[in-house]
């Protein structure tokens, strides 16, 4: 079977425990694996300004459900000879997936994408979505810290109790998470999301892959060990940074203009003001956060996606084991 190693572009300094495979040879690890979702739907779950279509989600998204599903099979039956081995019962716990990438890289919709495969193969059925923006510390709080203009840097985050989540999660326990509303640009205090011992966990994030900095108290834990298996979305910086402004320039004229939006005030700019200041976010808080804390992250993935134009992916890497 033909694969390639990356030859250009950031992909071109990746350690050699990746195997890099054109869109080509990737499509064919496919296999038989049956296209279960129809344009409608695919509809419903595409991002804002992404041109993802059923030929994407059959070259790249079904081998990679097919790879996961091997993967959660394998899992499942390791837990088993395991709990035989120590003579106790066996307790099924969530297969958990971490997705990291960029603000407008497109990770949620692989993560929708994804969630929606994943449910249709017979060992899990049921799988969950949770978002790390729920673990937001609430506006008020940010404010209170003098974090605001820091919101989506890892100091932003609740991560105690992201961790605590996730213990819970992996401990076979019913659990809630916060719900976080992009129009009010905070947490919603009176709503919880409830993550019902499902069979696989996708957790989708800006920093979900971060280790932080060691400290003298001794071992930390951090979000990723509770990972079975992480992807990281990646793309070049100047078109994730298009992508970012004419997502801007959409929610300008959608989102923005609803009377709950936190960012109202930017639905009444002109076009070229817009632009202006969409170019302006990204180059004081986006840019800086991807370089400085979510892109160094990507080398700790299972697997990276890596999209060109048009948010259509061109190469997978997927780290041997």
């Amino acid at each position: 079977m033909r694969h390639t190693r990356a030859k250009m572009g950031r992909m071109a300094d990746f350690p050699s425990r990746y195997d890099s495979f054109d869109r080509e040879a990737w499509a064919l690890l496919r296999a038989a694996t049956p296209l279960t979702l129809d344009e409608a739907e695919l509809e419903r779950l595409r991002g804002i300004n992404e041109h993802l279509d059923l030929e994407e989600v059959s070259d790249v998204y079904l081998p990679l459900s097919r790879l996961l599903n091997l993967h959660v099979a394998a899992t499942q039956q390791l837990a088993e000879v395991t709990a035989t081995f120590v003579g106790a019962l066996h307790r099924p716990v969530p297969y958990v997936i971490g997705i990291a990438g960029s603000v407008a890289v497109g990770k949620s919709t692989t993560a929708r994408i994804l969630q929606r495969l994943l449910a249709h193969w017979p060992n899990h059925p049921r799988v969950d979505l949770v978002t790390t923006d729920g673990f937001l510390y609430p506006n008020a709080e940010l404010s209170e810290r003098g974090l605001m203009h820091r919101k989506g840097f890892p100091e932003s985050y609740d991560q105690a109790a992201l961790i605590r989540f996730l213990a819970d999660v992996k401990a076979g326990l019913t659990v809630d998470a916060p719900v976080y509303s992009h129009t009010a640009y905070d947490i919603i205090s009176d709503e919880r999301q409830v993550v019902d011992r499902p069979d696989v966990l996708i957790l989708e994030g800006l920093n979900v892959l971060q280790t932080g900095q060691a400290t003298a108290r001794g071992p930390k834990v951090f979000v990723s060990d509770f990972f079975d298996f992480s992807i990281y979305v990646d793309a070049d910086d100047g078109q994730i940074e298009q992508w970012y402004i004419e997502r801007f320039l959409t929610l300008r004229e959608t989102v923005f203009k609803e009377p709950a939006s936190f960012f109202r005030r930017y639905s009444e700019l002109s076009l070229d003001h817009a632009v202006e200041e969409a170019r302006s976010i990204w180059r004081l808080i986006n840019e800086p956060n991807l370089h400085d804390n979510i892109l160094p992250t990507r080398e700790r993935a299972d697997l990276i996606l890596r999209k060109g134009p048009r948010h259509h992916v061109e190469q997978v890497s997927l780290r041997r084991r």
